[in-house]
């Protein structure tokens, strides 16, 4: 396994990060239990989740399922660097008034506990704030987030689906204060999704953040079963977009055979290979698929394949703004 700092922080994480969404709403407890042995033995140690996963009626399944791995003991909790999420409404967690998706310190002080007590662990490595609130102030948030590290109950603070201007302005506001501010943001990327590629990404590079892509095959776009549509899949639930651009699926396809790799670990190399990425969430809903994935780390894209991977999915151009001025 490689690894590399997340951001600008000392912390060291794997270059695969191991999505557990899945893991309830589709996956079984002993699924997920093999999974997340099996993702520790091949030296993965970064695991992202959510506190509103299992979604809806069972928003913090997720969370409860991983806490209950944790339980189990061996090290795997001290071997684990984890990352949750805080901003949607929890169902099991009634708020009153203040129960509405978004970010405060009353909601997030409730919320992280909310969120250790289901993950049966006394801290969380990275704590994510799953979207931005307009509403709140920076002072707010911040003075919220520093008396949690205070306390010793998270060690970083993350973003996630933030732009890069907010980005900017709430690494300014951090600075203001002599805090560390963000050190990372999660954000849906791939070959098929490269508008990150204006701002987001060369704002978190300037600024110090590492960048976690979310939905790194499209959802499942970019996977080696996107052409067979597949019942019950999350492709076979695009069968519309599919037809739409079927050509340039087909092209990429052949690409990956000329390569002898699959498109699923052709889009994760492709990732990987941007310095800006530091790891790409994977979220195998089975074993097979979670030991599959793990050949993407062996990939090489030479200049030509990258160019070539350029024109099937061609990108914004470049960074603002001279993608499209000058």
């Amino acid at each position: 396994m490689q690894y590399s700092y997340l951001g600008k922080s000392g912390l060291k994480v794997s270059k695969l990060c191991l999505g557990t969404m899945n893991f309830g709403p589709e996956t079984d407890e002993k699924e997920a239990f093999r999974i997340m042995d099996a993702a520790l033995d091949a030296g993965i140690n970064f695991f992202d989740t959510a506190n509103v996963y299992g979604w809806g009626e069972h928003s913090g399944l997720t969370e409860k399922i991983i806490g209950r791995w944790f339980k189990q003991g061996g090290g795997r909790r001290e071997r684990v660097v984890l990352a949750t999420k805080v901003y949607g409404s929890m169902q099991d967690q009634s708020d009153g008034p203040n129960d509405d998706a978004g970010l405060s310190a009353y909601k997030i002080r409730r919320h992280l506990e909310g969120s250790l007590q289901r993950l049966q662990t006394d801290h969380i490595e990275l704590y994510q704030m799953h979207h931005v609130d307009p509403v709140i102030s920076w002072e707010e948030l911040w003075g919220a987030f520093e008396v949690s590290i205070a306390q010793g109950k998270i060690g970083y603070v993350g973003s996630s689906n933030f732009a890069g201007w907010q980005i900017a302005v709430a690494q300014s506001a951090a600075k203001q204060r002599h805090f560390l501010g963000l050190i990372s943001e999660q954000h849906k990327y791939s070959l098929n999704c490269r508008l990150p590629e204006l701002e987001v990404l060369p704002a978190a590079q300037h600024l110090g953040l590492g960048i976690i892509p979310w939905s790194p095959l499209d959802g499942g776009l970019l996977g080696r079963n996107a052409l067979k549509k597949l019942e019950g899949t999350r492709t076979g639930n695009n069968a519309a977009y599919i037809d739409q651009h079927r050509e340039q699926l087909e092209e990429f396809a052949a690409l990956c055979r000329e390569l002898g790799e699959p498109q699923d670990n052709v889009a994760l190399a492709w990732l990987l290979a941007n310095p800006a990425v530091t790891a790409p969430i994977i979220g195998p809903r089975t074993m097979e698929q979670f030991e599959s994935t793990l050949d993407a780390l062996d990939v090489n894209l030479d200049e030509s394949t990258m160019k070539r991977l350029d024109e099937i999915f061609p990108g914004p151009g470049g960074h603002a703004p001279n993608a499209y001025a000058w």
